[in-house]
């Protein structure tokens, strides 16, 4: 799935991401950390992992998107 960076808080290694729909979804350090990323700027576009649905959608990856 795709989305784009809202927000990135560079000390918790966490932040949002907005679906495309507009809805923004939070992500941890965890799911920072298995993307291997480095840093997040607002606007760019990511590709995540989701696990669960609705209320209990998290997402358990973030990386670039690649094309």
């Amino acid at each position: 799935m795709q989305a784009t960076a809202y927000t990135y808080d560079p000390d918790s290694r966490s932040g949002q991401v907005l679906l495309d729909d507009g809805t923004p979804v939070p992500f941890g350090a965890a799911a920072f950390d298995a993307g291997g990323l480095r840093l997040l700027r607002p606007g760019q576009r990511v590709r995540i992992e989701t696990a669960g649905e609705g209320a209990e959608l998290r997402i358990t990856l973030v990386t670039l998107q690649t094309f």
